[in-house]
């Protein structure tokens, strides 16, 4: 265990130092930014509808959102996965630039952005239902029980950010207690992932696209898995942590600054 904080704690710096670097190029232009940008986030609309199991490629997904293109074969709710994914990534970009303070409501409003037009009774709504996970011993709170415990999660988050944890562990623990308390009916993964990107831009770190590949994806459920049963949530957070490091290097390498 002690070795794994160790590695975390160094990659964590990693994470600052190449932040660090990013944040030295900025002011960027703002033409090469948005083309980057855009691609980026095609690239984790298109992986974080994978991890839940959309069908349309890396192509398709493109030609759906920014093209309107209408893919034969592929289901209605695929389409509207990816264009709402992309919708709701420019949501997170907005509302990191504003002084708003992160609660359940912008939880629910990037649920109900990724629901949107797929189900639109419960878009935006924490369930009335018990759920279960599908191929984890985890069992979610019974539904009387999810507003008490959104409540303490957001007490926690604030205490958190308080103690100056470091932006990433934060950004961890958003993504991990809102699929551990499994809040919604449906599209929980995709709100939690946003979440976590959402704290993330907003302390000048870069989007994490976790991908979607069936090793990637066992190794994702596994660290959540350790996490909500066993109450080990250092394999999720070096994880996390290992994404963003991977993301800024991409980001520096894309902007072309030296050996990033």
């Amino acid at each position: 265990m002690e070795n794994t904080n160790q590695e975390l704690q160094t990659i964590l710096q990693e994470c600052d130092t190449l932040k660090a670097r990013l944040s030295a190029m900025r002011p960027l232009p703002v033409e090469a930014l948005k083309k980057i940008e855009d691609a980026l986030a095609i690239e984790y609309t298109y992986e974080s509808n994978r991890i839940e199991g959309n069908t349309l490629t890396l192509q398709e997904t493109e030609l759906v959102v920014n093209e309107g293109v209408t893919i034969s074969g592929k289901s209605m709710r695929e389409h509207l996965e990816a264009i709402n994914h992309a919708e709701a990534i420019d949501y997170i970009k907005d509302f990191a630039k504003k002084n708003i303070e992160i609660s359940e409501r912008t939880i629910k409003e990037i649920h109900a952005l990724v629901l949107h037009g797929i189900n639109r009774e419960n878009a935006g709504r924490y369930r009335t239902v018990p759920v279960m996970i599908s191929g984890s011993s985890h069992v979610p709170p019974q539904p009387y029980l999810i507003e008490k415990q959104m409540e303490d999660f957001m007490i926690k988050f604030r205490e958190m950010k308080t103690e100056k944890l470091h932006p990433v562990l934060i950004a961890a623990y958003l993504h991990d207690e809102v699929v551990r308390i499994h809040p919604f009916i449906d599209g929980n993964g995709r709100t939690s992932r946003l979440l976590m990107n959402l704290y993330l831009l907003r302390n000048g770190y870069t989007l994490v696209n976790l991908k979607g590949s069936d090793d990637a994806k066992i190794d994702y459920y596994n660290a959540l898995e350790a996490s909500h049963v066993e109450k080990h949530p250092e394999a999720f957070q070096m994880l996390v942590a290992e994404a963003e490091r991977t993301s800024l290097k991409r980001y520096l390498s894309i902007l072309g600054e030296g050996n990033a």
